[in-house]
């Protein structure tokens, strides 16, 4: 069968044209269920999931009264951070109330992080025309190099901070956090005792308002901090490769690796810091 003129221009560009290996800001698709695109930090993500819960089975079966091996060391992990998170909480019987919930989101994201460094992440993939251009498509994707990712953590832990403010301090004070009713109430019932109320009160009001942008800000700054650290590593990584493939990137993988667990524990100590907030009424 005979090819048109648009054909043999289409075969040709992809015959002789370059592959090109960028490192974009969004996920690619790899593939599609229905209208749902599957991207390759997405299949990433799916993967720490599952490690997580195949160790945490093995874990279980494996537990023992007397500690031995793997047994030992997880523990005095626990420890370690029991004992950090104390720092911030104040006291054990509310790190104890935090700590699964924390501990999720530094394993999950710590996992995510150091995944994204082993080899065949990102280098594994498929070429594919877009535009008349040949670019490499990896089929994974560092979890938190997406910022869909970082976003979605973000949104789950401030969240849950406030969910967690209104069953520790009850909806109403939890309401005066932010919209301070309270102290517009109180005002004519203080102001002949003490007239300063009239100032004090509605700078209270004011700051309770500025509290509700504080939370957008929390959101933000949380999913691009761990964001941005984690896909700049990955391009530094990425570029030292593209200069010279043997040696040269091995002491950025060591300090990504340091870089994965400091990134990790921050978005974990952050957490717990509004989880200990929200829990605290507005007097406090």
């Amino acid at each position: 069968m005979p090819l048109n003129n648009e054909q043999v221009n289409i075969e040709a560009v992809s015959n002789h044209a370059e592959i090109v290996t960028e490192s974009t800001l969004f996920a690619e698709p790899i593939f599609k269920i229905n209208d749902f695109s599957i991207t390759n930090s997405l299949i990433n993500t799916w993967l720490v999931v599952f490690i997580v819960v195949i160790f945490g089975l093995f874990f279980k079966s494996k537990i023992k009264m007397v500690p031995r091996g793997i047994q030992n060391v997880v523990e005095t992990a626990v420890e370690m951070l029991l004992d950090t998170f104390d720092s911030v909480t104040g006291s054990r019987e509310k790190t104890l109330k935090c700590f699964p919930f924390v501990l999720s989101f530094f394993v999950f994201i710590l996992l995510n992080n150091w995944l994204g460094l082993l080899p065949g992440i990102g280098s594994i993939g498929q070429v594919v025309l877009e535009h008349g251009q040949k670019t490499f498509i990896p089929f994974f994707r560092g979890g938190t190099a997406d910022l869909n990712t970082t976003l979605a953590l973000a949104l789950i832990g401030v969240i849950a901070s406030h969910i967690f403010g209104i069953v520790s301090i009850g909806g109403w004070n939890y309401f005066n956090k932010f919209i301070n009713l309270k102290a517009l109430i109180e005002i004519p019932k203080k102001v002949l005792k003490d007239p300063s109320v009239l100032i004090v009160n509605p700078i209270k009001v004011f700051v309770g308002l500025l509290e509700i942008i504080g939370e957008l800000a929390k959101v933000a700054s949380l999913s691009f901090r761990l964001f941005g650290n984690i896909f700049a590593g990955e391009v530094l990584i990425g570029s030292m490769a593209a200069i010279l493939a043997f040696g040269l990137p091995i002491p950025f993988i060591f300090l990504e690796v340091m870089v994965g667990v400091i990134q990790a524990l921050i978005f974990a100590m952050l957490i717990l810091t509004y989880l200990t907030m929200m829990s605290t009424e507005e007097e406090h």
